[in-house]
């Protein structure tokens, strides 16, 4: 058999829709094409063989089959199973990508299938389609959207096991399939089209998966660049077009709407845990961030001067778009060829002068003299940049083209400069409250202050923090030694003066990790005044950054609105405040609390904080955005996004949000325009939904709060029972691929605090926790403990089943936490699992298959299903059709592993990481995931 042919063959029986199987077709069309080329048969019959065979071992229970296939891959050499590796990876990152293109498809088919009275889901004209029908004025309508503060945030984190270049070439690929398949090329345009298909499958597969060199902070400012750069500075623009499209539908006119929506980044900032990103790395991260939207500017620009060919003798320009020129062109004459083009064009000319001004800025970038740089980028800002483009559509506009400037090139631009400005995405710099404290201790030694204050109690901290910001003196004397950590931690803050003067924009917030007490938030302070950015005279302060508290475990989560209470009773902290607007900032991390205590209870303990933060910020009359610290995968806190806006508690919702974007999920969601439109559409409209929702009754909000308090309680309790047993770190180091995991260079970041080796369950991250289970399909972080969890509470009786199945229907929370446990237990296979090496008697194995059976029983009673997950039946789908080319990547793994064992060569060692590191790629495009 055909490799095309068993393809088929399995879409057929895991009855994935006709297109995409039809699209899945061309692309093994073109696999079987590259292979028939480079391979012998003995190995193309390998390539189908292992798939039925693992088929018929897996899904049908043939144990004969199961020998047959262990015992063709124990008798495969190292470079063999690396080929097949790479051929099935290539084959699901290809897949992968078709799959986003067939969610372009669909997406695109209802939207030209939607009329006015029936928009279509999750789109921001169903939002607006609801404010109308819940009987919003217009002007009431728009005050909603201008309530809205959307931040999106781009991290680094590890979860990306695809390399850029590998990312491109399979986007490039797919694109072109789908070129073909449209069948309105002519035959020699089809015959080049396919030799292009041909010769990038073939660059793809001579290209590395997995890099040899660790990944470098510059390397993942790069990447990140990417999607800023393509897709999510596409969509922007779009997005605002949707808005005032919705607007004109349904109310009959177009307000002007504020900036709904702004990027941060954390990459080439997020200094917790990462020694490599410095000050001088997060220097030259926005100085490249700037470069890069000047360019991206100037393009436009280009464009714009093309676009505006009018002529002042048949539409004359306004009075101070003339008086703007007339200043242009006292310091900046046009070249002779420029006057005598557009003699009659003012508005190429103005253009023309403002392209000049932003390559002046490019020209300044090059200099290594960052003094120079700072002075030179007040010379014209980005709110000098908005306006002049306002002038342009203000003299439009007066002229009589009112089109020309509300619609299109010159109005899209208009919406990235306020969207971007010159820093593109603002970055927060994010570090350890244990390095803070360690730096003001230290400081305040050699300033003979204390040497004992890491010993002081939090109050006695206090006083003494507090007595230092009243005092005007700096800690540090000049020419006093410091030791590395308190020195590179006060470049830092030194850092920050330089970015707000090189654009106030560039920076966001400083956040502060694992922050437990009042004292972590005011070392910041004593910091940010040694740095001259904080001050306090006469009774007023003066601050020049918000500083956010980051709460991760579950005891912080369960503390921190009597934490924030005791923030804002701090006289200092008040004067903080005030010098900030009155505005706060809170993030609250999922991947560490998820760690700490399981799925269930991190996600009630982060519901309950959000409660606590909600009510504590109103009680204040403080102004809050929670910034919600969200993973790729759902044991850390991922899932769509939409969902969970929507199942946020009212309390907490203001129309301001923050949320993190990692990994693989990045690129998903950004990389393609077609999906990020998609992406963040369906968030504005949860952002207002929820932004007018009415809070729920109290009498079934008591009920619901009791009933979840029981589930995470003995849902953490047995999650708990398995982590803390005392042999439970060797048998999950033994059992998962976590050492190799630790060793990817995937990353700038160190996946542990410790030696990779030598790390236990406290050091390691969660990023590698979840990763690592995900490789042997247990998924344990996604789902582990709620098994028993429900089990214990249906059992007590008909009543409590039919509450569940009430409040899975009617209550966002509760529906959106068992479809994300729906989803991560679809996805486990327990015989998968078995083929991993156990080095105890079983007790694990079984009391993670005991708990998956009583999760799978309680939900199917809950949901009415016969199986897991038949609500969703485009994953569940999916993932039939997957598992029989998945399930040969997990049995090349264990063989690797087992071979990792033995007494290696140098030369074999450095060829078996590589296959192994390969076969961790491959299973997480298989699975969609990583950590």
């Amino acid at each position: 058999m055909h490799w095309e042919k068993l393809v088929d063959q399995f879409a057929e029986k895991s009855d994935i829709s006709k297109v995409l199987s039809n699209q899945v077709e061309s692309l093994t069309h073109f696999l079987e094409e590259v292979l028939s080329r480079k391979e012998d048969d003995d190995f193309l019959r390998e390539l189908v063989d292992l798939p039925q065979l693992a088929a018929q071992a897996f899904d049908e229970g043939d144990e004969e089959a199961f020998r047959e296939m262990e015992a063709q891959i124990s008798g495969l050499s190292t470079d063999e199973i690396t080929r097949l590796l790479r051929y099935y990876t290539v084959f699901f990152h290809l897949m992968n990508s078709q799959e986003q293109r067939e969610i372009t498809r669909i997406n695109r088919e209802r939207a030209i299938q939607t009329d006015p009275e029936s928009p279509r889901g999750e789109s921001i004209d169903e939002a607006v389609h609801f404010l109308k029908t819940e009987g919003f004025t217009a002007q009431q309508a728009a005050d909603v959207i201008g309530k809205l503060d959307i931040q999106p945030t781009i991290t680094a984190h590890p979860t990306e096991a695809r390399r850029h270049s590998v990312l491109v070439k399979q986007q490039s690929i797919t694109r072109m399939i789908n070129q073909i398949r449209q069948g309105n090329l002519t035959p020699d345009e089809q015959t080049a089209k396919t030799m292009e298909i041909l010769n990038e499958i073939h660059l793809l597969l001579a290209t590395d998966e997995v890099r040899t060199e660790k990944v470098t902070v510059e390397d993942e400012v790069e990447n990140g660049m990417f999607y800023f750069m393509n897709a999510i500075w596409q969509t922007v623009p779009v997005l605002y077009d949707d808005l005032r499209n919705a607007f004109h539908t349904y109310y009959g006119e177009v307000p002007d709407f504020s900036t709904v929506l702004q990027y941060r980044s954390w990459i080439g900032s997020d200094r917790d845990g990462n020694p490599n990103v410095t000050s001088e790395v997060t220097w030259e991260t926005i100085l490249e961030q700037r470069e890069n939207v000047i360019q991206l500017y100037l393009e436009e620009l280009d464009e714009l001067r093309r676009y505006l060919s009018i002529s002042q003798n048949k539409f004359p320009i306004s009075d101070k778009l003339e008086a703007s020129l007339k200043e242009d062109e006292k310091v900046d004459q046009l070249s002779e060829r420029y006057q005598r083009l557009y003699k009659q064009e003012p508005y190429r000319r103005k253009v023309t002068h403002m392209m000049h001004k932003l390559r002046h800025h490019l020209e300044v970038m090059k200099e290594e003299d960052r003094s120079y740089i700072l002075e030179e980028a007040d010379r014209y800002t980005a709110e000098d940049f908005v306006h002049e483009l306002k002038l342009i559509a203000e003299s439009l506009r007066a002229s009589g083209l009112e089109e020309v400037s509300s619609f299109g090139k010159l109005h899209h631009l208009i919406v990235r400069a306020e969207t971007f400005g010159f820093h593109m995405a603002a970055l927060d710099i994010r570090q350890h409250s244990g390095v803070h404290e360690n730096t003001v201790a230290e400081l305040l030694s050699v300033a003979e202050v204390t040497d004992n204050y890491p010993d002081l109690s939090e109050e006695e901290k206090l006083t003494l923090l507090n007595k230092e910001l009243n005092n005007p003196r700096p800690l540090s004397p000049v020419r006093v030694h410091l030791s590395d950590e308190t020195a590179q931690m006060l470049k830092a803050f030194s850092l920050i003066g330089d970015m707000l003067a090189l654009d106030k924009n560039s920076f966001g917030s400083y956040i502060i990790s694992m922050t437990h007490g009042v004292s972590d938030m005011l070392e910041v302070l004593v910091l940010a005044k040694e740095a001259g950015l904080w001050s306090e005279e006469d009774g007023k302060v003066e601050s020049d950054i918000d500083v956010v508290p980051l709460f991760e475990t579950i005891e912080d989560l369960e503390a921190c609105g009597s934490l924030m209470s005791k923030i804002y009773d701090n006289e200092l902290y008040q004067k903080q405040l005030e010098a900030r607007d009155n505005f706060q900032e809170i993030m609250l991390g999922y991947s560490d609390s998820n760690k700490d205590g399981g799925y269930w209870m991190a996600n009630w303990a982060l519901d309950k904080a959000q409660q606590r933060l909600g009510r504590v910020c109103r009680e204040y009359d403080v102004d809050f955005r929670l910034f919600h610290g969200r993973g790729g995968t759902v044991g850390r806190g991922g899932g769509r996004s939409n969902e969970a806006i929507l199942a946020l508690p009212p309390v907490s919702n203001n129309g301001r949000i923050r949320f993190t974007e990692q990994g693989e999920v990045i690129s998903f969601r950004y990389s393609l325009a077609s999906i990020t439109r998609r992406h963040l559409e369906q968030i504005v409209n949860a952002m207002i939904r929820i932004t007018v929702a009415e809070p729920d009754s109290v009498s079934q909000k008591d009920q619901f709060n009791q009933a979840m308090e029981q589930l995470s309680q003995r849902s953490m309790k047995a999650y708990r029972n398995l982590i803390d047993n005392e042999n439970f770190w060797s048998w999950y180091t033994n059992k998962t691929p976590i050492e190799h995991i630790s060793r990817l260079p995937i990353a700038s970041r160190p996946v542990s605090r410790g030696s990779a080796k030598a790390a236990d369950f406290d050091n390691l991250r969660a990023i590698p926790w979840v990763f690592a289970w995900t490789q042997v399909r247990y998924n344990v972080p996604g789902w582990y403990g709620v098994g028993v969890a429900l089990q214990e509470q249906i059992e007590q009786g008909e009543e409590a089943l039919e509450r569940f199945r009430q409040w899975y229907d009617q209550n966002i929370f509760f529906n959106s936490i068992l479809d994300n446990v729906q989803r991560e237990m679809a996805r486990t296979h327990i015989r998968t699992s078995t083929i991993y090496e156990d080095n105890d008697d079983g007790t694990f194995h079984e009391l993670i298959t005991d708990d998956f059976e009583k999760a799978e029983k309680a939900i199917k009673a809950i949901t009415r299903q016969d199986y897991v997950l038949q609500n969703s039946p485009v994953i569940k789908k999916s993932i039939r059709f997957r598992n029989p080319f998945t399930y040969p990547l997990n049995m090349m793994q264990v063989e690797l592993l087992d071979r990792w064992d033995g007494e290696l060569s140098d030369k074999d060692e450095e060829s078996l990481r590589n296959a192994i590191f390969l076969s961790i790629n491959g299973i997480a495009a298989a699975m969609q995931s990583t950590g």
